[in-house]
């Protein structure tokens, strides 16, 4: 449970195609020259196993554990910190995402919800420098929960972390699975496609609850 008091709203963004554009054939290209191993390859040894789905869901502890468990997988060493180059050159700031997130933090609390696992947690303040200032202490990866969305788990722990109700949660996400995950235990949730006007989404949002009272006794949906 996070400590500090509860916020009237609170506001959780994914990161990859929501926040910053991601190229995953550049990230793919980069490993490819990093480990010697073609696309195809890369697929098989990492994700085809279901290593990185594992990794989200909180199955390494953190990322040394990640990294070490990479570097068996593709059978040589890989520098984490060029594992992080590659990383964040497949990430492009969005101006205007990144100012939905501006105005949804005048209203409420900003939280970052990613599937990603404990290595990247540990590179976000420097793939996108606009973060930490925004998010503070609320730039979470999904492994931090252990589990991943569109598990209703994530969900729900997220909101007993902040201490949140669901009813007054708003959730921005690029995959419907991951939506609709959020929807199912309460949240309001937008789907983020390519012309999504976030700033607007945000702003419906806080207009719908700028008239409803915070609950003295909010609790957030059961587990």
């Amino acid at each position: 449970m996070n400590e500090t008091p509860a916020p009237p709203l609170l506001f959780l963004f994914d990161m990859d195609d929501v926040l910053v554009r991601y190229d995953w054939k550049t990230r793919m290209a980069g490993l490819s020259e990093l480990t010697g191993h073609d696309f195809v390859e890369l697929r098989r040894r990492w994700w085809d196993t279901g290593s990185e789905q594992r990794a989200e869901a909180g199955h390494f502890a953190d990322g040394d554990e990640y990294l070490a468990a990479f570097q068996e997988a593709m059978g040589c060493d890989v520098d984490e910190a060029e594992w992080a180059r590659v990383r964040g050159a497949a990430m492009t700031e969005l101006p205007d995402r990144l100012e939905a997130v501006r105005i949804a933090k005048e209203h409420g609390r900003v939280a970052l919800l990613t599937n990603n696992g404990p290595l990247a947690g540990r590179w976000l303040h420097e793939w996108v420098p606009s973060l930490p200032p925004l998010f503070g202490e609320h730039l979470d990866t999904s492994s931090n929960f252990g589990a991943r969305k569109p598990e209703q788990d994530v969900f729900r722990r997220v909101l007993e972390h902040h201490g949140v109700p669901a009813e007054r949660t708003f959730f921005a996400d690029d995959m419907p699975e991951n939506v609709a995950g959020a929807r199912s235990v309460g949240i309001t949730a937008v789907l983020v496609e390519h012309d999504t006007d976030l700033r607007h989404a945000v702003r419906t949002f806080v207009a719908a609850h700028e008239t409803t009272p915070v609950p003295t006794n909010a609790q957030p949906a059961p587990a």
